[in-house]
């Protein structure tokens, strides 16, 4: 009986062992072609290409298919939640005459709370994202060609979705005092599409000093949308 127990264990031993070496190998090949797949479909293009797996590729990445799910569910993200709240404000945030600044404060107010919402969302989103990259165990040639691909489709455009927020949330803001300032002296005040008139140099100057502060931020705005589209289209910064 003995021996017949050493004789299933040596089977046992050697079933394993081969079981392993399979794994082994095929843990190789998912790796190369997730190394082909991440340089050739992402780093080798400008800009951001979030592609989505086919079963094919699935099956070829194995167990790598979710260190990409890492980055793929962070654009889910983004796509379901931070771009359309940009989008949105940014509609609503439109300032097309002085006038829209009185007669559109709801609007301005609405846009300057949807521009903060997006800035939540995508602090929570990338958050989860980085927790779940910190977490992987990447073998030494993978893991730096995958931080490359997770900088160039997470890190930097939350970087510059980020930046847009402190910036927008000032324009909009200050757009609002305007409007306020605006309506408080509107008896003194004559609108007429951008001008604007009045007789009191005092009040003149206040509309000036707020009207020069909103388009330097405006600037500013400007300068953090262009960055963004650098980063989403590839081109020189």
């Amino acid at each position: 009986m003995g021996k017949r127990q050493a004789g299933l264990t040596l089977v046992w031993l050697a079933f394993a062992t081969l079981f392993l070496a399979a794994c082994s190998a095929n843990e190789g090949q998912e790796r190369a072609a997730f190394i082909s797949f991440l340089q050739t479909r992402v780093l080798d293009k400008p800009g951001i290409h979030v592609p989505q797996l086919t079963d094919e590729e699935r099956s070829r990445l194995g167990s790598y298919a979710d260190h990409y799910a890492v980055i793929t569910d962070f654009n889910k993200a983004m796509d379901e939640s931070v771009s359309p709240k940009m989008t949105a404000a940014v509609r609503a945030g439109s300032i097309s005459s002085l006038a829209d600044t009185m007669t559109r404060r709801d609007q301005l107010q609405a846009a300057k709370d949807g521009i903060n919402a997006m800035g939540s969302a995508l602090t929570g989103a990338l958050a989860k994202a980085d927790a779940a990259h910190a977490g992987l165990d990447q073998p030494a040639d993978l893991k730096p060609v995958y931080d490359k691909a997770y900088a160039r489709l997470v890190t930097e455009p939350a970087a510059a979705f980020k930046d847009i927020v402190p910036v927008m949330d000032t324009v909009l803001g200050e757009a609002i005092d305007l409007g306020r300032y605006l309506e408080e002296h509107r008896a003194s005040v004559r609108l007429s599409g951008p001008m604007i008139e009045t007789g009191d140099p005092a009040v003149q100057s206040a509309i000036n000093q707020r009207l020069q502060s909103l388009q330097a931020k405006q600037q500013a705005v400007r300068a953090a949308q262009q960055r963004l589209q650098s980063i989403a289209y590839g081109t020189p910064r």
